[in-house]
């Protein structure tokens, strides 16, 4: 006891969080977080930092997509959105765990179902409500054990520092941990 444990060293997160309708991308808070997240040896997948050079988000690539909706290039656009899709339902499939911004004055789309394809593998889904826990909507205490979703990010903070330093253990847990030496 007293040790700290790491049990969240080498874990993979996926950033989850609207990208297209908001202002700031999404950049604001994964920026925020991912530092945190690093200190405890977690690796961080982020879809606007792509461990890849395909399916790239970036300003170039939003303006591109609004250029290609002016212009009525809807197949150019689709053949683009199925390879950003694709590359971040792949980093969802290698994550250990997704973190999610899930702000209800968006319409974040992609971001719900990462949740849901999340979700079928059974991983723990941490989500950081905008408006607050009793704003999440009722489909997802359905889906979500309730104690992963939050009102404020200190309480994702305190949450992750407690799986990462205790055995922590609840009846309902999607935490799986492996022993590597």
């Amino acid at each position: 006891y007293g040790l700290r444990m790491s049990r969240l060293k080498r874990q993979r997160c996926y950033l989850a969080g609207a990208i297209d309708r908001v202002p700031d991308r999404g950049t604001q808070w994964r920026n925020a977080i991912t530092p945190f997240l690093q200190s405890l040896g977690i690796e961080v997948f982020n879809p606007l930092q792509k461990p890849t050079n395909i399916a790239v988000e970036d300003k170039h690539t939003a303006l591109y997509k609004k250029r290609l909706k002016k212009s009525k290039k809807y197949d150019e656009l689709s053949e683009l959105m199925r390879n950003i899709r694709s590359v971040d339902l792949r980093m969802v499939d290698v994550s250990d765990f997704l973190l999610v911004n899930l702000d209800l004055d968006t319409h974040p789309c992609g971001t719900l179902e990462e949740i849901f394809w999340a979700n079928r593998q059974k991983k723990p889904i941490l989500i950081h409500m905008v408006q607050g826990k009793d704003a999440t909507p009722d489909w997802l205490f359905g889906t979500i054990p309730h104690y992963m979703i939050f009102d404020n990010w200190t309480g994702i903070q305190e949450y992750l520092t407690q799986i990462n330093n205790t055995m922590w253990e609840h009846k309902e847990e999607r935490w799986c941990f492996f022993d590597y030496k």
